[in-house]
Formats: C-alpha cells, structure tokens, sequence
C-alpha cells in the first residue's frame, strides 16, 4: 500500500484507517471475533486504473470499503468489474403495478390504517403509501408551534447490515448513470404524532451512504422483479424480506432504518391574463432527472427532497426548514444550498441577507407564502417516511415579479406546469402511470387542500379520499 501525506491527513482526521486497525471495530459490529471476521473477508487485488467523473461516488466506495471490512479500492473494482443494469427498463412498471404489486405482498394493513387511495372526478388511483385517517386530514402550518420533530443526538442505528453484492449493484449503476450518492446525513424518524394541525415527532441522524446502499435498495428489486414478470412473493426478493417483510417491520421505527422526505405542491397565484385565462394558480410538476437516486425518471410534485440537515442538526429537523431550503435550491435558484457535491462553507446558508430575490421578497410581508404539511405516510416502495406538503404563493404580485426566475435545477429533466382553471388537463395528470407513488400523494393532498382554500382560483373536481 503507498502511503502518501494526504493518506496520513485522512488517518489522522478519522476518516480512514488502514484495514488491520479496523478488524477489532468490524469484529464487535458484526459480532464476530477478529479470526472469523478474516476468514469471512475477500480481500481482492488492487483495483482497475481510475475511471473518470467517478469523483461523486468516492464517499460511496470508501464507506462500502470500511463498513464490510474490505481493502481500500475493493469497492471501486468490483463497480468498475460489473456491467450495469439499464435503469429505464424499470420505468416502464407503472405506478399503479407498483401498488398493486406492494398490495399483494404485505396482504392486509394493519388495524387503523389503509393504502391511500383517492377519487379524481371520474378517476381512481391507488398508492404505495400506508396511511391513517388522522394522517390525510392534518392542514399543519409550517411553522414553529405546529411543525415540531425534534432531534434525537446518539440514536443506536439499527442492525440488518449491507448485502454487498446488491450494493456494487447499485454502485455500478450510479457510476453509469452519474447519480449522486452524497456523504452527508439525513434524518431518521424515529417517533410520530400527526393530527389535525400539528406534527410531533423525533428524529436521528444517519449517513445517506448507508440508506442508499441498504432499503433505498429495495425500489429497485422491486422494479427488477417485476420487470422479469415475477410476482412480488415472500422469499422471492431477499432484500425486502431482509429489509421490510411486513406491516410490523415498516411500523417498527426504532428497529428499522426509516429515512423520507419533504415534498410539496407548489401553487403560484396569477393574475388575469389575456392568453391563459382567469386569475388561477399555477401548479408545477417536475419529471425527475436520471441522475437522483430515487424516483429517476418519474413525475413528482417540486420541490421533492430528503429531510436532511443543512448545518444545524436540531433547528433543521423541522419539516418547514427542509422545505424553504428546496425551494431556494430546486426553483429558485440557489447552487450554494446544495451540498451534494460537496461541503457548506456558510455559517448560516439560510441568512436573511442570503436569500434569493424571490425568497426575500415572499418574506417581507406574512401572508404572501402559506406552507402546510397535508399528509403523512410510509411508502412501502422503499419503505419512507413521507411528510406530503403545500406550498402557496398567495400574491400575484409574485408572478409579475419573478415568474421568469423559477427554474428547476439538475434534479429535474422537465418541469411541466398546470392551470386550477383546467380541470381536463389536471385529471389528465393524475392518471399518468408515470407518478412516483409518494408524488401522487403530495399532489393529491395538495389538490384536497387547495380546493378548500382557492376560492375562485381553484376550478377542479374534488379530491375524495378512499383510504
């Protein structure tokens, strides 16, 4: 092994220490002793000339490295050794065979919840999403009396481990594909009490490394086995046997995993217009980019983000925090609030005094931006949690004023947009098999919620909720 100085800088700053110091600390978290870990570990030559435009992934090589106990490079030779899997074969699984899939497998809810389904005028959809009554009916301000999860410092994360073949799997296909695999932390829920009005909960923090190289896994076995024209059968799709085998597994947060997200239907007032119509409300949807880890190349509502922190661990585990850094990052234009490719410099990347010019503008005045979370559920695709939200932009004035600043960034291929005044382009949308099931939630609730409070603006049919 060479041993340069910037190898000694990272032995020095912990984050990473050659392999016979780590056999101790690998031993007691796979409950082994130090001979048997030896025995169980390949340890393979020394890995293939470096690839290009692999820089994003390297976190991801290396923690996979230290977290199995292979040698530095092993992960980064297997990726560079396996022909990956062409992810939009998966695409053309629609989102309800999905639901109907995940429905058949786990049989019936448990007492007190259902699978969300919804009524759309003449449509009727169905979701992935596992829910409560209490949990669709919440109208949740974001704000601090309301919008309570609380962080939780030194959480014992939970066992199961990583299957390492599945995980060069999933590597090799974000190397193929330059999908973002970031070495930052998100949160895990860990408790929830959602009603009308209010979210209490508390959360843990965990490397996004280790989501996306364990239950992140599971979309995409089940977008493979359902591909192959198989039936979603316990003991057919290991890693979801493993993961996620039944009701009591996705409810057991302090025994599982459980990442999510903040998402929202974003809804922009306007005014009249000779050429669009009557004063409405402009809803966007996005088709999501390849290169984002979940969801790839599906409609879901904008923003549509893992809840994760920014720079303060405890003030960011509110749901309103992650939703007002979205839409800087994913509308309004803000690249320094991304740190996916890299760290935050700013000691306050949420300062007034750095806020875009449409940010800034929506909060000199209260009553210009209503933000509420309307849904709550788990996604038995992978197992999320999901905090479904709205977002609107009440003046109009807003529009005039930056509606040519809205631009979605990477994360989105396509960003579609929609009047409340067209209820046949709407219901359209809503039939769409291209929906993720945790978007169609989001806009669903959305929809619900916009009904009751858009007067005028709002000319759609309303949203029944069947679940």
């Amino acid at each position: 092994m060479r041993v340069d100085r910037s190898t000694v800088i990272r032995w020095e700053a912990g984050d990473y220490a050659p392999l016979p110091f780590q056999w101790p600390k690998l031993a007691k978290v796979l409950g082994r002793s130090t001979d048997e870990l030896r025995r169980l570990i390949e340890v393979l030559p020394a890995p293939a000339p470096k690839m290009e435009g692999w820089s994003e992934l390297e976190p991801a090589f290396g923690w996979l490295d230290r977290h199995v106990g292979w040698s530095p490079g092993t992960t980064r030779g297997r990726v560079q050794a396996r022909v990956p899997v062409d992810r939009r074969a998966r695409l053309a699984v629609g989102r309800g065979r999905l639901a109907e899939a995940l429905a058949d497998y786990y049989g019936q809810p448990p007492s007190g919840h259902s699978m969300y389904r919804a009524r759309f005028g003449d449509a009727a959809v169905q979701t992935s999403i596992l829910t409560r009554p209490e949990w669709t009916d919440l109208a949740c301000p974001l704000a601090p009396e309301c919008d309570r999860l609380a962080l939780l410092p030194d959480v014992e994360r939970p066992g199961h481990g990583v299957d390492e073949s599945a995980a060069v799997r999933r590597l090799a296909e974000a190397a193929a594909d330059d999908v973002r695999i970031a070495d930052v932390p998100i949160y895990r829920l860990l408790e929830l009490e959602a009603g009308r009005g209010a979210v209490v909960g508390k959360v843990g923090l965990v490397p996004f490394v280790q989501y996306a190289l364990s239950v992140d896994l599971l979309e995409r076995e089940l977008g493979d086995s359902l591909v192959a024209g198989r039936r979603l059968r316990p003991g057919d799709v290991p890693l979801r046997d493993k993961y996620l085998p039944d009701f009591a597994a996705v409810l057991d947060l302090a025994g599982r995993l459980c990442a999510g997200g903040v998402l929202a239907l974003t809804a922009i007032a306007r005014p009249a217009d000779p050429y669009c119509g009557g004063a409405d409300y402009l809803l966007l949807v996005q088709e999501r980019s390849g290169r984002v880890l979940n969801a790839a190349g599906r409609l879901a509502v904008i923003p549509k983000a893992f809840h994760r922190p920014l720079v303060d661990h405890r003030a960011d585990a509110r749901i309103g925090a992650t939703l007002r850094r979205e839409l800087e990052k994913e509308l309004f234009g803000r690249a320094d609030v991304d740190n996916t490719a890299g760290g935050q410099r700013a000691a306050d990347p949420m300062h007034p005094s750095r806020l875009s010019a449409p940010m800034r503008w929506l909060a000199e005045q209260p009553g210009r931006l209503r933000m509420e979370c309307t849904g709550f559920g788990f996604n038995l695709v992978s197992g999320n949690y999901e905090f479904a939200s709205l977002v609107v932009i009440e003046d109009d004035e807003f529009w005039s004023r930056f509606g040519g600043d809205i631009e979605a960034n990477w994360e989105s291929a396509d960003l579609r947009r929609y009047s409340t005044l067209d209820s046949d382009l709407i219901s359209g949308l809503i039939v769409d098999e291209a929906w993720s099931n945790e978007g169609l939630f989001a806009l669903l609730q959305g929809l619900g919620r916009l009904g009751q409070i858009g007067r005028d603006r709002v000319k759609i049919p309303a949203v029944e909720l069947g679940c």
